[in-house]
């Protein structure tokens, strides 16, 4: 099966953006490496198809003193690679190396991974649980969003029609920082079945632990909770109640071993 015909349209400015693509019946693409099967596949089937891949706005990266905002146009494979400066000790090539296949990575993009919403994304789950946020805009203003009050369940985000990513915040981790990553696969570069991330600020001591791939939004536990396992469980079948009693344990294990892997940055 192939997509159904549309319209294709590649804009020059941002402004442009905004003219096209504040309709329904419009899909934006960057990468392409989620919203092409949808297309072939027919579960997408947009009148007008917005390339943003090469505004230049999209794809730069900004560091500061607290942390790096990167153009939502930049690839999985350019973070893994190195071609940003890493402001979190590691983190982001960890993650980015862990998304699919090389050549998924070599196409598919921060910001498209995040506006597709998907529950078992890497950079959704990580993201999460370091406090990063989205940049948004429709054409006439910015806003900020924490990625997780921005992914509002499966597939689901507070993008509004006429808006765009235009950049992920990701701040600045400090020395003596803890991260642990575990994902549950079948086998390299398949969608996760669990993820767990666990996150502890070495400065501030403030903790983050990051429960995804639960079919919704992440759910985050914040750091009075961190590290009761009896809360975890219970957030998970508050928030999470389609799980059956062998998925909510998988995604406990998988929260365990993110913990167990946890090291010092």
């Amino acid at each position: 099966m192939k997509a159904c015909a549309f319209d294709y349209r590649r804009p020059t400015q941002l402004g442009e953006v905004r003219e096209w693509s504040a309709s329904d019946d419009v899909r934006l693409i960057a990468g392409g490496q989620s919203l092409g099967p949808m297309l072939n596949l027919r579960l997408a089937q947009p009148e007008t198809l917005v390339d943003i891949s090469a505004l230049s706005p999209l794809r730069g990266f900004d560091e500061q003193a607290d942390g790096l905002m990167i153009g939502s146009a930049i690839t999985h494979a350019e973070i893994e690679d190195g071609l940003l400066p890493d402001v979190t000790r590691g983190i982001l090539p960890r993650i980015a190396r862990g998304i699919a296949y090389r050549a998924v990575r070599s196409r598919g993009t921060i910001g498209g991974s995040i506006a597709h919403g998907d529950p078992a994304a890497d950079w959704i789950a990580s993201l999460a649980a370091l406090g990063g946020e989205v940049v948004l805009y429709d054409g006439r203003r910015y806003r900020r969003l924490r990625i997780a009050d921005f992914v509002l369940g499966a597939f689901q985000t507070a993008i509004t029609p006429g808006e765009l990513i235009t950049a992920v915040w990701v701040p600045r981790v400090p020395a003596a920082s803890r991260f642990g990553y575990f994902k549950l696969c079948r086998k390299a570069g398949e969608l996760a079945h669990a993820i767990g991330v666990t996150w502890r600020h070495g400065e501030s001591g403030e903790a983050r632990y990051v429960i995804a791939a639960t079919q919704g939004r992440p759910i985050v536990l914040e750091h009075d909770v961190a590290d009761d396992r009896d809360h975890w469980m219970a957030s998970l079948e508050r928030q999470a109640p389609g799980l059956d009693a062998l998925e909510r344990q998988l995604h406990i294990d998988a929260l365990e071993r993110a913990l167990t892997k946890s090291e010092t940055l």
